[in-house]
């Protein structure tokens, strides 16, 4: 695995000179943006003004408010989507093949509804999707792909005037990791974040009982994993098989490591891991400059997250063939 050290060598040669030429592109979108807004607050500011002076109603004013901001939304996206794109394939790009050349990158690019679907980690119906910045190909022996995804569904509800409104939920947003396995399963394994235990203690084992979505309970061996997370299945011998003792180590240590929640599923002959984050990871500041070191490490450190499953897991390590 390339080192901090390998990669700050990497981004001054390769990196920097790129940057150098966006960042003033961006300082140019920056400026432009701030000049559009401004115009467009103000505008708007005089005539809400102008409309209060002659006693319109609150909901026009609130019209005028929400027009503003969507024009200026607007504006936002036309000024900054080639430069999003062109950043994202000459550095988010860049930062992947470095990583290993074999690596294909697709800023558009996501891992499939069907995909999601079928690790059977979130139940939920889902009704609406979308994701980003995918990474596939093949890391030594393993297959893998990733990307972004933010999985929601919705909510009506009818207030006292009749009125309809539609809320919408989040199912999963964060990072979804696709990795062969390498052994063809019987069941579906499912490990979850033990948040009853967490949150409840002993009760919590009453609670795991109750909310059996993706199977039995299953029972193992390991105290510190098992109040961190929680592990359902249909076939308790083959979850017993595929969690070993060194499996569920992995798994205590990659959860430290991240800090973040942590969801995975055992399905057909695939790996599939969902890491909750609260961010965009791979986007562009548009406001602040993009000559940081910083900000390439942040790239670099989550794509090597992703990747580094792999080793996390031991996923090239073949204990098993498919049958």
């Amino acid at each position: 695995m390339k080192t901090i050290a390998e990669f700050q060598q990497h981004y001054e040669k390769d990196l920097k000179p790129v940057l150098l030429e966006l960042e003033g592109w961006r300082a140019r979108i920056s400026r432009k943006f701030v000049r559009i807004a401004s115009a467009i607050i103000i505008a708007g500011g005089l005539l809400i003004f102008a409309l209060y002076l002659i006693n319109a109603p609150d909901w026009l004013l609130f019209i005028t408010a929400g027009l503003s901001f969507v024009a200026i939304m607007i504006f936002y996206a036309r000024l900054t989507v080639k430069f999003v794109a062109e950043f994202k394939r000459r550095i988010v790009g860049d930062i992947v093949k470095y990583l290993d050349p074999s690596l294909a990158y697709s800023p558009t690019g996501h891992v499939t509804q069907q995909q999601f679907v079928a690790s059977r980690i979130f139940k939920h119906q889902i009704d609406r999707y979308g994701g980003e910045d995918c990474v596939s190909g093949k890391l030594d022996a393993t297959a893998i792909k990733f990307s972004e995804i933010h999985a929601e569904y919705k909510t009506e509800h009818t207030d006292s005037k009749g009125r309809r409104r539609t809320e919408w939920h989040t199912i999963f947003k964060g990072l979804f990791f696709i990795g062969d396995f390498n052994k063809n399963f019987n069941g579906v394994t499912v490990v979850l974040p033990d948040t009853a235990e967490r949150l409840f203690g002993f009760l919590g084992n009453k609670f795991q009982n109750v909310f059996k979505h993706h199977g039995e309970l299953v029972k193992l061996e390991d105290p510190e994993f098992e109040k961190l997370f929680v592990v359902y299945g249909d076939d308790q011998i083959e979850a017993r098989y595929i969690l070993s003792t060194s499996l569920m180590r992995r798994i205590v240590e990659f959860k430290k490591k991240t800090g973040y929640n942590i969801y995975i599923s055992f399905v057909n002959s695939n790996v599939n891991v969902a890491i909750t984050t609260r961010k965009n990871m791979f986007e562009p500041r548009i406001f602040s400059t993009l000559m940081d070191f910083e900000l390439a490490r942040e790239y670099f450190e989550d794509l090597q997250l992703a990747t580094g499953i792999v080793d996390d897991l031991n996923l090239n390590t073949r204990i098993w063939t498919k049958s």
